[in-house]
């Protein structure tokens, strides 16, 4: 037995505590177990039962514990590894609070349904299990069965309910222990073990984790996703990679910190979130249509185009992440071509669509700001050409990225990415999820627009506003 830490001493520094969470009302309090683990100087990564996303969303366990939350049991981590098993191997021990009587009889016969039961098949590192359901359920032969089998077989600390009232309106034992018992639980079960694996590059990766704060509300962002398609005939076009999970990574992102988001999407092979006002276009004309008339005005709730149902509200920013065509056949035919005629492309160059919003709003915009314009470049083999876009496009920041290089093209769920911006400095970020890019790139446009407003606040202060302060 270890001595008895001192006044003020954390009992689980260092230590890296895996939180599994199942599906029982109780879940939400697994948000503050997590904060009590922190408080005691554990590491904590969450991993969530499918039927647990429906009472508690990822979000919160990811920002508190600035871990990616384990999810699904084919989920990889950012560097390629398996979430689960890295956390199964690594963990100093896995907790579940609130586990179900389904947890429990899934657990007690193997079958690893979901990550919770997959992590704790796979370590060798304590588990403690903290049950939470219905009295009747609880007193249930099976489930008795169930919880002896993890106590005697598999050696599992069991910290059983408590009497109170439950969700179903009835009062007896299946209230989650109170979670300091469960934190005690977890100290005990560690006792004098060292910790396992104190190489932090074995562990699951720590994300950036910082909750955003809500500092785009009252912001509009215009943001593009998806690849255009140029038509060769009613039939064929020419298209591109791009799968639009960029663009919706950021609206979602944008939508999360306050905003309000016109997303303009071309062809896109993922959900893009609600809140959103969408415009569907598929060419690159139909984008750029709906762009001018995105950067000047919002679509009112239910418009399904770029020119209908306008309320006037500027845009304060462009991200520009879709993949735009750089050609377009010059004679797209009006009938399918028949193979028999065979077929020879005469291609044209798109327009530059940044480099045109870039010129359109200039400096200045009906008395106000230009807005904040952020482009992409995917460029192969190395980003020497990506700082001389900044300039010829005039605009704020480019975001480019090798699109050849393994976890970092098209269709995946990372991004390893570069921020060029017009002061010529440059942020070079490691590979990270698509969300976490959309932060950071955020993070630079909610600064921008600050800095904006505060220059054009100062620049009115110091302008004259009367007749007689014009004649001194």
């Amino acid at each position: 037995m270890t001595a008895a830490p001192g006044p003020g001493a954390r009992r689980l520094e260092g230590r890296l505590i895996a939180l599994g969470v199942t599906g029982s009302i109780a879940a939400y309090k697994a948000v503050e177990l997590l904060r009590l683990l922190t408080a005691e100087g554990a590491d904590v990564v969450v991993l969530l039962s499918p039927s647990a996303t429906r009472f508690v969303g990822p979000l919160s366990f990811a920002a508190l514990s600035r871990h990616p939350v384990e999810s699904d049991v084919l989920d990889l981590l950012p560097d390629g590894r398996i979430g689960h098993i890295v956390v199964a191997d690594s963990a100093d021990a896995i907790v579940v609070a609130p586990a179900t009587a389904h947890w429990l009889a899934a657990m007690a016969n193997g079958l690893a349904g979901d990550v919770v039961t997959a992590a704790a098949l796979a370590t060798s590192a304590p588990v403690v299990v903290a049950p939470a359901m219905d009295g009747d359920m609880w007193t249930h032969p099976a489930t008795v069965a169930n919880v002896g089998r993890l106590r005697e077989a598999f050696g599992y600390v069991v910290v059983a309910p408590e009497s109170g009232p439950l969700a179903s309106g009835q009062s007896g034992v299946g209230r989650l222990a109170e979670l300091p018992a469960i934190v005690d639980a977890v100290v005990e079960a560690l006792d004098s073990q060292p910790i396992r694996q104190p190489d932090a590059a074995r562990r699951p990766p720590i994300t950036d984790g910082t909750p955003r704060e809500a500092d785009l509300v009252s912001r509009r962002i215009v943001i593009t996703a998806g690849g255009t398609r140029e038509p060769i005939d009613p039939v064929r076009y020419i298209g591109n990679r791009s799968t639009g999970r960029m663009g919706a990574a950021l609206a979602d992102a944008a939508l999360a910190r306050g905003a309000a988001v016109t997303l303009i999407a071309a062809a896109v092979e993922v959900a893009l979130p609600e809140g959103a006002d969408v415009i569907r276009v598929e060419s690159t004309a139909e984008l750029r249509a709906a762009l001018r008339n995105a950067m000047a005005s919002a679509p009112a709730p239910g418009a399904s185009d770029g020119s209908d149902g306008r309320i006037a509200k500027p845009a304060d920013a462009l991200v520009m992440a879709a993949a735009v065509a750089d050609f377009t056949p010059s004679k797209p035919q009006d009938r399918k071509i028949p193979r028999a005629e065979g077929l020879t492309l005469e291609l044209s160059p798109t327009p530059d669509l940044l480099g045109e919003v870039a010129s359109l709003v200039g400096e200045k915009r009906n008395g106000k700001a230009a807005p904040i314009l952020v482009g992409f470049a995917a460029e192969t083999g190395s980003l020497e050409r990506a700082p001389g876009k900044v300039a010829a496009k005039s605009i704020d920041f480019l975001v480019a990225n090798d699109v050849s290089e393994a976890g970092s093209g098209f269709g995946t769920d990372t991004n390893r990415v570069t921020i060029f911006d017009r002061s010529g400095s440059k942020d070079e970020l490691p590979l990270l999820s698509k969300r976490e890019v959309a932060d950071r790139i955020l993070d630079r446009v909610a600064a921008a627009l600050d800095a904006r407003d505060s220059d054009a606040q100062t620049a009115g202060m110091q302008q004259p506003t009367s007749s007689e302060g014009r004649s001194r």
